[in-house]
Parts: structure tokens; C-alpha cells; sequence
């Protein structure tokens, strides 16, 4: 997997286990090995813009997915791609993982993993799709804590 990832904040994390539990989500969803993502770590000025422009949402937002190539899970035998785009906001996070009672760090990895989700075509909207890809989010987090 060939992901890049780019901190433009002054937030500092883990930036490693970000591309791990990235690089995770993506082998447990069959992607092909030569798979392409990218993950940004903007603040809260950017991520507002960025949700006003895309989302025509006022203010910033956790986490934003941009796909690219229309990836789908389960898909190595086609061969590679470029998956798409992450953004997070740490500032918009910490305040999140404050209120759930853990850490930034712990946040910006579910984030990354719902991204990765998001981006495969999962979303939350209805209740049996919550339950599905919150599920696979969890599983993939708990087995990649695991391996560590």
C-alpha cells in the first residue's frame, strides 16, 4: 500500500500508526497491494472551508473522505488504485475523543479507519448500514491493536 500523509497542523500524533492502521483497514478489505491513499491533517479553517465547499455544511467536521478511483473492497485481482483522500481535523477530534472519554490519538485512528470505509462506499445514514460498517471499524481497530 502506498499511502502519504501530510500534518499541516501543529498537532502532533502518531503519524506512523496512522499509515498503520490505515494500510490495515485497507488489506482486511481485499484491496490490491499497490493501492494508492492519502491522508491530510488540516485545522479547523481549512476543514470548515473544505466542508462548506463539498459537504454544503457550515463548520468543520471530524473527518471528510474524497474517493477517487471507485475502489471497491475486495478488489486486488483488479489490480491498483488510487482509493482516494482522508482529511482530518485534530482540533475538531480532540474535543470529540474528550467528550467519548479517550485520546486524540485513539480518535485519529477510528477516524482513519472510517475514512478508509467511507471511501470503499460504507456509510451510516440508515441503521443496518451503521451497524455494519461501525462494526467493521471496530473489528478492524481491535485487530490491529491486537498485532501491535
Amino acid at each position: 500500500m502506498n499511502i502519504e500523509l501530510t500534518n499541516l497542523t501543529n498537532v502532533e500524533c502518531r503519524e506512523d500508526d496512522l499509515v498503520s492502521v490505515a494500510q490495515h483497514a485497507m488489506q482486511a478489505m481485499g484491496l490490491h497491494e499497490e493501492c494508492e491513499l492519502s491522508i491530510s491533517l488540516v485545522d479547523e479553517v481549512e476543514m470548515s472551508a473544505l466542508h462548506v465547499r463539498w459537504m454544503d455544511e457550515p463548520g468543520a467536521t471530524d473527518v471528510l473522505s474524497f474517493p477517487m478511483d471507485e475502489v471497491k473492497p475486495n478488489s486486488s485481482s483488479q489490480g491498483a488504485g488510487m482509493l482516494g483522500d482522508i482529511i482530518l481535523c485534530p482540533d475538531f477530534a480532540a474535543r470529540q475523543a474528550e467528550k467519548l472519554g479517550h485520546g486524540l490519538q485513539q480518535e485519529l485512528e477510528l477516524l482513519t479507519v472510517h475514512g478508509v470505509l467511507h471511501l470503499l462506499g460504507f456509510d451510516h445514514r440508515q441503521p443496518e448500514e451503521k451497524e455494519i460498517m461501525f462494526g467493521l471499524q471496530e473489528k478492524f481497530l481491535q485487530e490491529w491493536r491486537a498485532s501491535r
